[in-house]
């Protein structure tokens, strides 16, 4: 990564604005792109970024839509662990930032979304896409959605709302913040003959590790008497994923997780059992309501409704739950857990991995997850032993259209190993959630807290934008791609070897089968035949249909995934298949 640290004089001489101070100081932190839509009012921040580009820092990547400007920070923070930062200019480009902001908030990612605002003078007068306090305010609404948000009134505000606003996003928890900045005052002058640089803020990015030493305490007690445990593991557990990992397999604990947790364990893993809750596995909600368990250890997780819809009701777990979490916030969720212990999560597991002896048990086998030998092979093993599928037979089905299942199991096995999967709201959450098994840990990325459609596309691209020439898979159905399909000319543009994988079924899937097992009408949920690789030919994109088992199986991934620039990949697939839904709808009745 190249950093700009161009002189002082330097940075006097073409680099006077405010606007530029605040490119400087995201370039401190090791930004290296702002993903916006331009216009007017954001102009000086433009300019500021063109300055910065000159030198060879921090630049701009251009989206069609503000909301997938926010998906892509969103995206480009989780591949990175770095701040994600979007811009719009005021009035409906701050609006439209708004929905992949909220997602970063339900999802706990570190965004910075700036918004312009117009001049100063100009407030209360209703002048062209006023978004003040007076007209549409766009810090109040922010405000529902962010971990700050603030309008900077005045040049002199400007640093110390910046670095609140940083400080903001690394919270426990972590999520965006918003800073509205009126064009006068990105523009203004920094008044060079007094300018000093500005110290880093980079400090805002340290976490403090605090860590409950009595209840580790506790904990180890707690685990050195218990006999059967089980690992459930939340979105929350990536920072000390090999810690935990380690710990199950010294004593031999089954891992089981959320929909969201999966992403950071090998779903082929010896010891891993499955997803619980949404689209999840029998084998993880038996392990976890084993009789026979002494502690179901709960790691870096809310317990959303997605997850454990019936937490309160299940007395039986009462007894046995152990919340550990880095976040003292999640501790809501869990009141009636018989311990919390809170602190930093690699700390703990550290520890308990110091202070534990070893136990006279075997360790886990490795399981050897061959190639596809031929058509219809059972004995190619694609997930771990010990998860249960719904529907096995459909994986190795051979019918047209194409079973998801069948989708899904071939996607396990052809994809590059160190492939990024961004999987979109709808049913491809569904079918990934249940029968999509990667081998490798930390690669399968979803956001399911808001549920926003298109999520995937912008994530996928920004996560590409942070690791060139790494391939990134976004995983998406028809209905989501023709939302935001236009994202991929930002792909063309920065030669990206994202592959959109679109299952198309010609109809908003969960809605269709929701309607279905509800008992609704079936009404709204068709979708138009779409020329969807002609489409994407005439965004400047490679791309190809893929409609029978054989068309499947002679996939090359890995070329794909190696081109200069993105591919889709249009799947035709059974429609009529009924995705494993069913928690989602019994949330749903309760409501």
């Amino acid at each position: 990564m190249k950093l700009f640290s161009p002189t002082v004089e330097v940075r006097a001489k073409e680099r006077n604005t405010l606007a530029d101070l605040i490119v400087e100081q995201l370039e401190k932190l090791g930004v290296e792109y702002i993903f916006g839509v331009p216009g007017g009012s954001i102009e000086p921040l433009y300019n500021a970024m063109a300055r910065s580009q000159r030198a060879g820092g921090l630049r701009p990547v251009v989206a069609r839509h503000e909301a997938g400007a926010a998906f892509m920070a969103d995206g480009y923070a989780r591949e990175t662990g770095k701040l994600g930062v979007c811009c719009s200019t005021t009035g409906p480009g701050a609006t439209n930032l708004l929905t992949g902001v909220a997602s970063a908030h339900i999802e706990q990612v570190p965004v910075l979304a700036i918004t312009a605002q117009t001049v100063l003078h100009s407030f209360g007068r209703q002048t062209l896409q006023e978004s003040t306090c007076s007209a549409v305010d766009t810090v109040a609404i922010f405000k529902a959605c962010t971990r700050y948000s603030s309008l900077v009134s005045h040049r002199g505000q400007l640093e110390n709302k910046l670095a609140a606003a940083i400080a903001a996003t690394q919270g426990a928890p972590a999520g965006p913040a918003h800073l509205s900045i009126p064009m006068d005052i990105m523009a203004d002058s920094r008044r060079m003959n007094s300018y000093q640089p500005m110290a880093s803020l980079d400090f805002l990015l340290k976490k403090p590790a605090v860590t409950d030493a009595a209840a580790v305490a506790e904990l180890v007690l707690e685990i050195q008497q218990a006999k059967r445990m089980v690992l459930l593991l939340g979105d929350g557990c990536g920072s000390a994923i090999d810690e935990i990992i380690r710990f199950a397999e010294r004593l031999q604990v089954p891992i089981i997780t959320g929909p969201s947790g999966k992403r950071w364990i090998s779903q082929r893993h010896p010891l891993y059992h499955g997803v619980l809750g949404f689209a999840g596995h029998k084998s993880a909600s038996d392990r976890l309501k084993d009789e026979r368990n002494d502690l179901v250890l709960a790691v870096g997780t809310r317990f959303s409704e997605m997850m454990y819809p019936n937490l309160e009701k299940d007395k039986w777990l009462n007894s046995k739950l152990v919340h550990i979490d880095d976040v003292l916030e999640n501790f809501c969720h869990s009141p009636m857990a018989r311990l919390h212990v809170c602190g930093a999560l690699p700390l703990i597991f550290s520890t308990l991995l110091n202070s534990l002896p070893d136990r006279e048990r075997k360790q886990p086998v490795a399981v050897n997850h061959t190639a596809p030998t031929g058509e219809g092979d059972k004995t190619i093993i694609y997930t771990a032993p010990r998860v249960r599928l719904d529907d096995e037979d459909s994986c190795y089905s051979s019918a047209v259209p194409l079973k998801p299942q069948r989708v899904m199991r071939e996607l396990s096995l052809r994809l590059p190993e160190d492939a990024r999967v961004f999987v979109d709201a709808g049913n491809s959450w569904a079918w990934a959630t249940h029968y999509l098994h990667l081998q490798k840990g930390g690669l399968y990325r979803i956001a399911i807290g808001f549920g926003s459609m298109t999520w995937a596309i912008g994530a996928a691209i920004g996560s590409a934008v942070a690791s060139k020439g790494v391939p990134t898979i976004c995983l998406t159905g028809d209905g989501s791609y023709l939302m935001s399909g236009q994202e991929i000319t930002v792909a063309v543009e920065e030669k990206l070897p994202v592959v959109f994988i679109v299952l198309n079924d010609r109809a908003l899937g969960m809605v269709k089968h929701g309607q279905r097992l509800g008992g609704a009408e079936s009404i709204a949920h068709e979708l138009p035949p779409v020329d969807f690789v002609g489409l994407a030919h005439s965004l400047g994109a490679q791309a190809e249909v893929v409609r029978t088992p054989e068309e499947l199986e002679s996939l090359d991934l890995i070329s794909i995934c190696e081109r200069p620039g993105p591919t889709l990949i249009e799947v035709q697939i059974d429609g009529e298949e009924v995705p494993p839904i069913g928690a989602r709808m019994k949330t749903l009745e309760r409501g």
